[in-house]
């Protein structure tokens, strides 16, 4: 079946269910209330046939839109953007600036992966957290047994609570872990670090000390130092 074929019909399954619907990428992309992401997931599986949960990510869209790398100059000190407290998508005052850019006005969500391996078709489900200061969304664990260690992970790293969810606990990182790494509020350097004390004969944390690293991309553009050395040597052959 066409994939303009298949999003009409989820159009009209879910008429009532869905803010948003569209082909994206060569594939169906639905995006269902929060409150209805589950009756549509569910639907999804015992009336259209996708009966695997191919993948399951959070999504953080803070400062949606601005290249964490993106810089027209060069210099011999390296990027920082991604280090410094105030570059963009790495503080929480910066990250407030970018919200009116966040697709629907929520910085979380969820997105599901879906596979039917008897119609060999695949869709994409978008569940945004309606709210950004503690982002829940249902779990689909009763429906994908699959969602449990998925879900998992997108809590450890960006936070998100997926209520109903049987054992939600850190999957990455430690358990004593503080934040979520995956925000883009949350420094790269981090906030702690932890190291074996054989005095006290156990891990103990202590504020990071790391000092921020950052290789330099190998990339090619205009700079000023090599335009300015092909010239002269460019009228010396002249002359």
């Amino acid at each position: 079946m066409a994939t303009e074929d298949r999003l009409e019909q989820f159009r009209i399954r879910f008429a009532d269910f869905l803010s948003h619907s569209e082909v994206a990428l060569g594939e169906c992309t639905l995006e269902p209330h929060p409150t209805e992401a589950s009756e549509v997931l569910l639907a999804l599986r015992d009336e259209f046939g996708f009966e695997q949960l191919a993948d399951l990510c959070g999504v953080d869209y803070s400062a949606y839109g601005k290249g964490e790398w993106a810089t027209d100059e060069t210099t011999t000190k390296g990027f920082s953007r991604g280090v410094r407290e105030g570059a963009p998508g790495r503080a929480a005052r910066i990250v407030s600036q970018f919200q009116d850019a966040v697709p629907g006005g929520a910085r979380f969500a969820v997105v599901y992966h879906l596979l039917s391996i008897a119609h060999n078709e695949r869709v994409r489900v978008r569940v945004f957290a309606p709210d950004d200061e503690l982002p829940v969304v249902s779990s689909v664990t009763a429906i994908w047994a699959s969602a449990d260690w998925y879900e998992r992970e997108a809590f450890d790293l960006f936070g998100i609570v997926f209520e109903g969810h049987p054992d939600l606990r850190r999957i990455l990182t430690d358990y004593g872990f503080i934040g979520h790494p995956f925000r883009k509020d949350f420094p790269l350097n981090g906030h702690v670090e932890m190291r074996y004390d054989p005095e006290r004969g156990r891990v103990v944390y202590e504020p990071v000390g790391i000092e921020p690293r950052v290789l330099v991309p190998r990339v090619i553009r205009k700079d000023h130092r090599y335009l300015d050395t092909a010239s002269q040597s460019q009228g010396a052959g002249n002359a």
